[in-house]
């Protein structure tokens, strides 16, 4: 059976699409670059998305993060040593509002996560996983190639 050609979301909906870039941009003001890519990297891990993990991948390696710590990203828990505690406050809480159908967030992952992060930040933080989120599933749905980074 051939395969379907899926829809070009930002086509077919360019205000939806249009919205979910703003509040993208909207949820990085104000957080470290290197943070906010860590984030998008983990949380499309977790959810398979090869076309956003490339996307960010690249875009950390293009702000300067070594390959040592993308290579950990996955396994941050193990080498804790190549992240600071904010950083693995941030990874914890993007693995539990990404995962948020096994168990919600739990009470010590988010008190971590406000103990490193101001309110105005954890807030970012929050809108940035859940920005992500929004987008590997764009894609996913819409079966986005690994490599084709339409954003040139």
């Amino acid at each position: 059976m051939p395969e379907q050609t899926r829809l070009d979301f930002a086509k077919t909906a360019p205000k939806a699409f249009r919205a979910l870039i703003g509040f993208d941009a909207a949820a990085r003001q104000g957080l470290d670059p290197a943070l906010v890519e860590l984030i998008q990297i983990r949380a499309s891990h977790l959810n398979h998305c090869a076309y956003c993990l490339h996307m960010h991948t690249n875009d950390a390696r293009k702000a300067g993060e070594s390959e040592d710590r993308l290579h950990m990203v996955p396994v941050w828990r193990e080498a804790r040593h190549f992240f600071t505690e904010r950083e693995q406050a941030a990874l914890a809480l993007t693995e539990a509002v990404t995962l948020v159908a096994d168990g919600g967030v739990p009470d010590d992952v988010y008190a971590r996560a406000a103990a490193e992060f101001d309110e105005e930040e954890l807030a970012q933080v929050l809108a940035v996983i859940c920005t992500i989120n929004t987008w590997n599933r764009v894609a996913l749905a819409t079966a986005k190639v690994a490599g084709t980074d339409e954003r040139r």
